[in-house]
Formats: structure tokens, sequence, C-alpha cells
């Protein structure tokens, strides 16, 4: 007779500073509070409950950005998961300050692949063995190249950089630990859909991994991918909804006997709210109320920002105000360096720090129009609209792009009304962070543009730049203007809907 017991596996990924709760049709949304009041119910309905966090806690409010994480650090603490692993947006505020927020983490962070190179020693516990029911549960936290990202000013900072590399790096753990009697093992991975799919693919059954709870690519689902036998999860982004594994595992055969799983809404009608957890919420929010409240600007109407994998409104807006302040002939700001859906028509300094929390430097470059056209085909290839979490950008005002992804051409590449040659030089504006990852995003290397002139920078803060003219301006406005004109396939335009809802 089969030994079965059950296990209840809620997990949340990109949660990204999404704090607070919103009115969606006279309900409340989402919001810590009644996330924390869902996980509360499920622990006292089962018993052997574990919550896990898929990486990217930080980034994309202003409570966070404001305590630079250590705010969503003492709100995780109240949350209270099981084990989390890390996201590319951990290390957004420095690798030495993480180390300091594990510190003051109440919880486990687990990740395999962060190292410091000249050792290869790592920064973080790569697994961590949970108990619960009688049942031993192995999570192994992996993370590929897009933390490199922000650690390339790092030289000593590494990882290892592909899922094949990554799919090594768990059968090492699985095949030392598997001699422990482990009934389950988890991936707790932060790489984006599609790569969880590539690494389940490249597993050997034999090292037991049961499911990969995965992040990074925002990716809602109705129900889990199966790849080489193991389901594949993510919860979306944010707070609005929490995924759910039931699952019975048989601990004599140490793998699932049945499951289920489903995305959770988090609502007011299906969650009791946590009042402790709204007091710490009210007492951060007090403290930025009262320093960012201050009124920019009004603009003629709400702006909106649907898509980080098309031309919108808040994308026009801000490049086309770095562009003519900087007086460059084109910038291109990263699609998800805008982190809200919409802007306005009220614009508090808060406001625009939750619609754009980075603080890079502008950097001044040289194109000519050939690296230009190359690097726009690099940002347009038929990865970007089918799941993987590439890098996308808002292009000013002046270029007027149209691409065909069926026949992967351009029909039209103009610069103010005129096409573009190869060998005419413009000056691109770029964020830090987007010209330190040039090779990622453009296919192009620093050494080829400096060949054309020097980089350099031209201003220590985007972010004060659009500050300071947003400022200055009243009913300022930005519409569609057809800048990139996308003739995309059926099957790509699916893929785009199915990621936004």
């Amino acid at each position: 007779m089969k030994n079965i017991k059950k296990l209840t596996l809620l997990h949340s990924n990109d949660m990204h500073g999404d704090f607070l709760a919103e009115q969606v049709d006279e309900n409340l949304v989402g919001g810590v509070s009644l996330l924390s009041g869902y996980i509360s119910k499920v622990r006292q309905e089962e018993e052997n409950v574990i919550y896990c966090i898929a990486g990217d806690m930080f980034r994309g409010s202003i409570i966070d950005s404001e305590y630079q994480g250590l705010s969503t650090i003492q709100i995780m603490n109240m949350l209270a998961p099981d084990i989390v692993t890390l996201g590319n947006h951990e290390v957004d505020y420095g690798i030495a300050h993480l180390l300091f927020l594990e510190k003051c983490a109440e919880f486990p962070i687990v990740n395999a692949n962060l190292h410091i190179k000249t050792n290869n020693t790592r920064l973080f516990e790569p697994y961590k063995i949970i108990e619960v029911g009688g049942m031993k549960i192995l999570f192994i936290g992996i993370l590929t190249e897009m933390v490199l990202n922000d650690c390339k000013k790092d030289d000593l900072i590494g990882t290892f950089i592909t899922v094949e590399e990554a799919a090594r790096e768990v059968g090492k753990i699985c095949n030392a630990y598997n001699a422990l009697d482990i009934d389950f093992t988890v991936l707790l991975t932060h790489i984006g859909f599609e790569e969880d799919k590539k690494l389940a693919a490249l597993l050997d059954p034999a090292l037991g991994v049961d499911v990969i709870i995965g992040g990074h690519s925002h990716t809602f689902l109705e129900e889990p991918a199966i790849v080489n036998g193991i389901p594949i999860v993510q919860a979306g982004t944010g707070t609005d909804q929490i995924g759910r594994f039931d699952i019975m595992i048989d601990t004599d055969e140490n793998k699932i006997d049945s499951f289920t799983w489903k995305p959770v809404p988090i609502n007011e009608k299906t969650c009791p709210r946590d009042l402790a957890m709204e007091d710490i919420i009210k007492n951060y929010k007090d403290v930025t109320d009262a320093k960012y409240g201050r009124i920019l600007t009004k603009f003629t109407r709400e702006l909106s920002n649907p898509s980080r994998y098309m031309e919108t409104e808040v994308g026009n807006l801000l490049t086309d105000i770095l562009q003519d302040s900087l007086g460059v002939d084109i910038f291109l700001l990263g699609s998800g360096s805008i982190r809200t859906k919409k802007l306005g028509p009220i614009v508090t300094k808060g406001d625009l720090m939750e619609t754009f929390p980075y603080d890079d430097e502008a950097i001044l470059t040289y194109w000519t129009g050939r690296q230009l056209k190359h690097g726009i085909m690099r940002m347009l290839r038929d990865e970007a609209f089918f799941g993987e979490h590439t890098e996308f950008y808002q292009v000013s005002s002046g270029l007027s792009i149209e691409y065909d992804m069926l026949t992967h051409s351009f029909l039209k590449f103009d610069f103010k009304g005129e096409p573009v040659t190869d060998d005419r030089i413009f000056t691109v504006g770029l964020q830090e962070y987007h010209f330190r990852n040039l090779v990622d995003s453009f296919d192009l290397k620093i050494e080829e543009i400096d060949e054309n002139h020097k980089h350099r920078a031209i201003a220590t803060s985007c972010a004060q730049v659009l500050e300071e003219i947003l400022i200055q301006g009243q009913h300022q406005d930005a519409k569609i203007e057809g800048r990139l004109n996308l003739h995309l396939t059926e099957e790509a335009k699916q893929a785009l809907a199915e990621r936004g809802r």
C-alpha cells in the first residue's frame, strides 16, 4: 500500500514592492495584507503548508526605493515565507547591500550559482531542506545570466551563465543530497518561463526534480506547463494572485502521486485582511506620502503604458524629454524602466518615482546607421514576443520604424522623414545600465561604437532630468505616433496578449 502524504505549496514571484491593495470595480484587489490573510487562512486549513517566493521582492514602489529594500525585508518578515530565492532586482542596491539585507531577513534565501569568481565561493546557501509532516522537501535556487546585468561593474561577482550550466549545478546538489531520503525536490528559479522549459528538458529524471516554480518573465498561467514530466508554474507579477499546488506525495517512491495547481486571485471577497500588516504598511506610506506627495505637473489626460513590448504614450513622453533635454539625436529608453501601466493626469514626485524608479547616468554614444538598424533588429527578435524576458526600448521622436515579423525585415527605417543610411553617425543616449549591456540588448560591443567617437556621461541622473522638465511645463501630452509600427504574426499577438493578462 502506498504511503501518501499531502503537501500544499503556495508561491509568489516578481512582487516588486506591490504592497498596497488597489480598488478595482469597488473591490480591493492584491496587496500584502490580503495576501498575508490568504496564506494564514491556508495554514489554518491545511496541515503541511510551505510558502515560497521565486525572486524579485524588490523594486517597483516608493516604499521599497525610499528604504532601499529594508522596508521590503521587514514586510516580508511579517509575510513569513518559508523559503525565498534571488531575482535580478535583488541586486539593484548592490551586492554588499543585498548581503546586509539577507542578515535582516528572518527567512532563508537560497541561490546555487551566484559566486565570487576568485575562489568560486557561493554568496548564499545553495539549497534548503524543509521538514514538514514527516517529509523532507529540498529547495534549490537558480538564477542565470540576467543577474550579471547589474553586476558587470563588479568583476569579482559571477554566476553560471547558461541553463546547461544551471542543469549541471542542479545535478550536483540533487546527487549529493538525495541520499538523505529527500521526499520532494523543488527548483525555485528566476530565469523566465521559456528558460524554465529548457532547463526542465535538460534534467535527468533520475535527479528527482518534481516541480519548477519560476519567475522573471511575469508569466500568468491557467495551468502548469509539463516538460520532461516536470510541472512548471509562475504566478504572474505583483500580489494580485498567488499560485497554489495541492500535491499528494508518494513518500515510498519519493515522487508525485497526483497534484492540482491553480492561480488564486487575491481580493477582499476571498481573503481576510491582516490588520497588523496594514499598520506596518501605513507607517511606511505616511512617511513616503509626506515626502513624495508634492505635485510636479498636470497632463492633459492620463497617459498609458500597457506593455513593455510596444510603443507607449508614457514611453514617448519620457524619451522625448531626455532627447530634448540632453540634445541627442535619439534616446533609447529601456521599457523595463517604466514600472507602471499609467501616469497622470496629476503627477506627484511619488508617481514619477513609482513609474521610473531608476537613477542611472545618461551616456552619450555614437552609432552608425548600420549599427542602429542592427541593434533595433536585435531588439525585435522573435524571442521578445514569445515569453523570453528580453530587453525592449522606447524610442524618441524622429525615428519611424516599420518591421515585418514574417520576413524579419524593415519595411521602413526613417529618421526625421529620411531613410537612415548605413554610414550616417547618430548621437544616441542610453541609461548607464543599458549601455553596460550593449551586447545583450543590441548585439553591439562598446568598442565598436567607440570607434565612431568615444562615449561619455552627459547627466548623472536620468530621473532628475525627467523631474526638472516635468516641473517646468503643465498640460503635457503624448500620443502613439507609429514610431514602432510592428507587423506581428497572429501567434506573437496571442503570446503578448497572454503575457499582458
